[in-house]
């Protein structure tokens, strides 16, 4: 550990926080066996105004895992889910985990390339997808059963007969929600059928749970292999640094995709864990949440700056009452302070920051729930988590508080490697444990972290990743472009830009739409760059590397 440091950050934890928690020994299925029986009769999902109790969610938990039995899932294997945040994502991500298998979570709006890098890469041959995008799943090689879901199922009937009017409004919505989907097996099917047998055997704690891709410090994105014991570990890092939550009252937001490790943790593990009712949404929209806050208003809310502002700004405008959200916590991108007031100015509540990736399950630390927090810090360490700072070029070499450097993490929240990829698991985890985050941070004496550059290069755009790699590569298969630097351009809320500097042939007339519209066909959106500008040159290093720093200084300045 740093020298100076020794868990000094532990005097800073708010009241009833411990220094340790108590080293999992149950899997997640006994997670939510211990929610279904504690807290049967209360409501654990509603989506749309539809609720879901804990009895009934374990029961669909126990006949999809039969349903996926019959279609030949086995310990061990691994099972793509491809869904936005619905009832049937929980289901399916408690199923698949039951059965002893592994699953692997993906954004449903990512390309067919995309999706085919990933699928090629963990090799599932069975998949749980959105029926509005499944067909993109059946073409991809390897893939034996598709099963569609169709999300509008669960939603109350009023709101279905309503997506059926023969009205233009309700056929563009029907659109956006649901669609044809053939060569799958509908959702519906699968759980036909009674639930699996009690004595089928289930997982232990120290079983992989999932992978969940990530571009880590280099090269394309790498399956982190989070271990059951990983995400119990981070669930109750969770529960003891909110001591004010109340088991089985507490109300929590999924505004977070639960693809993504942040929502997935916080909301698919977390959240049932204390038997809080799950309110979902399928996508972000400040109309859903605010219609939503009006019956069952959230008390817990795990967010993205921009959405705590654009929330915040909403509901001051037209007079929605939010002051029952006691706790937000703000991860992904720097929390500004502007967000931070107004958030706090509307709700009366609490907004901290916290910090962690997706090898950290992913939270590893984060401000203290009350007065010692400090804005501009990502906190400090979780309970039962270690830090060092040390020299990036000689990760063995301790730094001094107040020194920059690279933050290594240790913890029982710390994930167990890169699937199939030896080479960069051993890279990434040293010695001890310690896990190289690849950000460089200045630590105080009180141990409070701040973080002032990434050595990764990764744009951080409204709480995704873009490997910037991943980016060029596209561009330079656009015709007349000779090469590209993407970099991440800072945005008022914390958030970045996604921007290309481009260098082309010559006498080529780049239409920046067509560049744009070349990258959609091969990226998610939120890959796309916002901007294309096109420079004379890159600057490069001694060795041909182009200087990405150099650019992004460049276009600042610019």
């Amino acid at each position: 550990m740093t020298a100076g440091l020794e868990h000094t950050w532990v005097a800073h934890y708010a009241k009833g926080v411990p220094a340790e928690i108590e080293p999992p020994d149950s899997s997640l299925v006994d997670l939510l066996t211990g929610a279904v029986t504690t807290y049967g009769d209360r409501p654990a999902l509603e989506f749309f105004g539809a609720e879901l109790s804990y009895s009934e969610l374990g029961r669909q938990v126990d006949v999809a895992a039969e349903g996926l039995r019959r279609l030949g899932v086995r310990p061990g294997d691994r099972v793509a889910l491809v869904l936005p945040n619905c009832p049937e994502h929980i289901v399916a991500f408690y199923a698949v985990l039951r059965l002893g298998a592994v699953v692997v979570e993906h954004n449903p709006l990512y390309t067919p390339t995309e999706m085919a890098h990933q699928f090629g890469d963990h090799g599932a041959t069975v998949a749980i997808a959105w029926d509005r995008i499944a067909t993109t799943i059946t073409a991809l090689p390897g893939v034996e059963h598709v099963v569609a879901v169709d999300i509008t199922a669960s939603m109350p009937w009023t709101k279905r007969l309503a997506l059926r009017l023969p009205v233009a409004r309700a056929r563009a919505l029907r659109a956006q929600l649901t669609g044809r989907a053939p060569g799958t097996t509908a959702w519906s099917d699968v759980v036909r059928h009674g639930p699996l047998a009690p004595s089928t055997p289930g997982p232990t704690v120290d079983d992989l749970a999932a992978i969940q891709y990530t571009s880590g410090t280099t090269g394309v994105p790498k399956g982190a292999m989070l271990s059951h014991g990983n995400l119990m570990a981070n669930a109750a890092q969770g529960r003891a640094w909110v001591p004010g939550l109340t088991p089985g009252q507490e109300v929590v937001y999924a505004v977070l995709p639960m693809f993504h490790a942040y929502g997935l943790t916080l909301c698919l593990t977390f959240a049932m864990s204390m038997g809080a009712r799950l309110v979902l949404f399928p996508r972000f929209d400040v109309d859903l949440v605010l219609t939503a806050a009006k019956k069952h208003p959230p008390t817990f809310l795990p967010a993205v700056p921009p959405i705590y502002e654009r929330l915040a700004t909403a509901a001051r405008e037209r007079g929605t009452d939010l002051t029952a959200t006691r706790f937000a916590i703000s991860g992904a991108m720097a929390l500004p302070r502007e967000t931070l007031e107004l958030w706090e100015d509307v709700t009366g509540g609490l907004l901290v920051e916290g910090y962690g990736l997706t090898e950290t399950s992913p939270v590893a630390l984060g401000n203290p729930i009350g007065s010692d927090r400090r804005p501009g810090a990502v906190g400090v360490p979780f309970p039962s988590t270690d830090i060092r700072v040390v020299d990036p070029e000689d990760p063995t070499r301790d730094l001094a508080p107040g020194e920059r450097g690279e933050l290594l993490i240790r913890g029982p929240q710390v994930f167990g490697g890169y699937w199939g990829r030896p080479e960069e698991t051993a890279a990434a985890l040293l010695d001890g444990g310690w896990f190289r985050t690849g950000d460089i941070v200045v630590v105080d004496p009180d141990g409070f972290v701040s973080v002032v550059d990434r050595i990764k290069e990764i744009i951080i755009t409204g709480g995704f990743n873009v490997m910037p790699s991943e980016v060029e590569a596209v561009l330079r298969t656009v015709p007349g472009i000779t090469d590209a630097a993407v970099v991440g351009l800072p945005k008022h809320d914390g958030s970045e830009d996604v921007v290309a500097a481009v260098t082309t042939e010559p006498g080529v007339e780049l239409v920046v739409e067509d560049v744009r519209a070349r990258c959609r066909a091969d990226l998610a959106a939120y890959k796309v760059p916002r901007r294309v500008v096109v420079v004379d040159e890159l600057p490069r290093s001694q060795i041909g590397k182009v200087l990405r720093k150099q650019v992004r200084d460049s276009l600042i300045e610019g």
